[in-house]
């Protein structure tokens, strides 16, 4: 997901439309929506090790590929591309290593480094995020504004990387036994025809509450985050976008301090204290404050685009509060998905349920971008305020067990 806020920044300063822009980095989240066709696959061929040191490498050639192609003059075609292979392989990268936690670790274990896992998470979406933009904001000034140059010097660095990365991993990661077969679900299906086991899965995923219930836990699922599907990638051309064209002018630096950093540690913190009281109190309780949190705190977008304010920590205050609350309202929908998914099949019914939310913010982005250069940032962040009542909607239908999320008494 990294790789989508990066190509935004690119695209935008080698001058693509906002239209173009969110358009073509949309269909980025496809791979993580068709996920689940392939994923039942990685158990049956190679190992999760291999699936994880493989993408690695994989990962490290796109970039440099990236690098290669953006001083061209297919420079367009060719990024689209590599960041394409990027998505599949960060998609596969993802279900390998989910795999391989829990096999390589037991349930002690995997409960000891789930904090230390999500931290780096974290840190590694700020290095991304915030480190690599400022990095090529400053070889920008370096190199006097050459702006293809510079960014092409700084995907080279991330594929130097990240081929580091595959060589230190290939040798220190431990070689699980038996990791191709990590539960029984999973051999269930893998022990049926691809054909019959997609189509086991699925029949299972809509069957398994009342089809009311069902219809509304998809709705859920595919417009809880609307809004903020219309706002991800909208608000952050805002914010590097010129003043004359109603943004904000960030340079990359201000805007890898923004959003990268400041930004990340709101939404970081948010879901911190999300899961606190979620754990405490269980999420029937907590779930229309988090619907709240998740739209209301949208309002500082249209603060900015009405007052197009240079106050560098007027404009981090109100990323921070933004992220913070999306941080805490999103605590509600992946919970909901952990609840959609109780019962048989589990791990897969998941990523089906991981695949929607991909969808969710898929569809929206789509025509985001030609929604605001129609209207302009100021009306397109009224009609995000107005889209909100689409997750006051769905939240209002959907049900949920009171004792869900609520740790159990001894």
């Amino acid at each position: 997901m990294t790789v989508m806020t990066i190509s935004l920044v690119l695209y935008k300063q080698l001058e693509l439309s906002n239209a173009e822009i969110t358009f073509y980095t949309s269909w980025l989240y496809l791979p993580w929506v068709i996920k689940p066709l392939w994923s039942p696959f990685i158990d049956l061929i190679k190992t999760k090790r291999w699936w994880i040191t493989t993408m690695q490498l994989l990962l490290g050639a796109a970039f440099g590929g990236v690098a290669f192609t953006i001083p061209t003059d297919y420079w367009l075609q060719g990024t689209l591309f590599f960041f394409w292979v990027m998505a599949f392989a960060s998609a596969t990268h993802d279900i390998a290593a989910d795999g391989y936690y829990m096999i390589g670790l037991d349930q002690h274990e995997q409960a000891f480094f789930v904090g230390i896992r999500s931290t780096f998470y974290r840190l590694a979406t700020i290095f991304g995020q915030g480190v690599l933009v400022m990095i090529a904001g400053n070889l920008q000034v370096l190199f006097r504004n050459n702006i293809p140059f510079s960014w092409s010097l700084m995907f080279y660095g991330v594929a130097g990387l990240f081929i580091a990365l595959w060589l230190y991993h290939s040798y220190i990661l431990p070689r699980c036994e038996g990791e191709k077969q990590d539960d029984n679900e999973n051999q269930d299906l893998t022990e049926k025809s691809p054909k019959m086991a997609l189509g086991h899965l699925f029949s299972s995923f809509v069957t398994k509450f009342p089809v009311k219930e069902t219809i509304i836990g998809l709705l859920f699922m595919l417009f809880y985050r609307m809004p903020e599907g219309l706002l991800a990638k909208v608000s952050s051309l805002f914010l590097i976008d010129t003043v004359s064209n109603g943004g904000l002018g960030l340079s990359p630096q201000e805007y890898g301090l923004v959003q990268g950093t400041v930004g990340i540690i709101g939404l970081t913190l948010g879901g911190i204290l999300g899961g606190i009281l979620a754990g405490r109190d269980g999420l029937k309780k907590w779930l229309w404050p988090m619907v709240m949190a998740i739209t209301l705190p949208d309002i500082v977008y249209v603060y900015m685009a009405y007052t197009l304010t240079s106050n560098l920590v007027v404009i981090n205050i109100c990323v921070f509060i933004e992220q913070f609350g999306y941080g805490f309202g999103f605590t509600a929908y992946m919970l909901y998905l952990i609840y959609y998914s109780q019962g048989a099949y589990k791990t897969s019914h998941y990523a089906l349920c991981t695949a929607l939310m991909a969808l969710s913010m898929m569809i929206p982005g789509l025509f985001a971008g030609a929604l605001q250069e129609a209207v302009g940032y100021r009306m397109f962040f009224v009609i995000v305020m107005f889209f909100c009542i689409v997750t006051f909607l769905v939240a209002a239908f959907v049900k949920i067990d009171p004792r869900f999320g609520k740790k159990e008494e001894e």
